[in-house]
């Protein structure tokens, strides 16, 4: 597991093709026999949830090009699949995706953890826990 990050200071194409680039070569790497990601949630700051929303839309280019089967959850689906509370803090899904996976701490950035919830999320329902693979870096 892990996350793909850039350098602020990147001009903002140039990180989307870094993202791109990434996406593309763990697809190779690793290759999953399915993607699946967090829904687009709504952001207070329009600035932010529109340079989401583009990275996001490099995600689901990068899968799409690969021929991968795409799956989308909610928040409140990811929550209720790892905690079983839909309403649950991001510290007790953090700590559960800890228990889930039988790692040593938490893990980190937050953003790794995040992916690892939802991939947990979408183990769940296909119902096939023992026999899932989980995209990282």
């Amino acid at each position: 597991y892990g996350a793909v990050t850039s350098e602020p200071s990147m001009p903002f194409p140039l990180r989307l093709k870094h993202i791109y680039i990434s996406y593309i070569e763990m697809i190779e790497k690793f290759k999953p026999d399915a993607i699946a990601i967090e829904e687009l949630f709504y952001n207070k700051n329009a600035k932010t949830a529109i340079a989401i929303g583009e990275a996001r839309g490099v995600h689901l280019l990068a899968g799409q090009m690969k021929d991968i089967p795409m799956y989308e959850y909610t928040p409140l689906q990811i929550k209720q699949g790892i905690v079983g509370y839909g309403r649950a803090e991001k510290k007790q899904v953090q700590e559960m995706v800890k228990l889930i996976l039988g790692l040593d701490k938490i893990p980190k950035p937050d953003d790794a953890a995040d992916g690892l919830a939802v991939a947990i999320c979408h183990a769940h329902s296909l119902k096939f826990c023992e026999d899932f693979r989980i995209v990282g870096y």
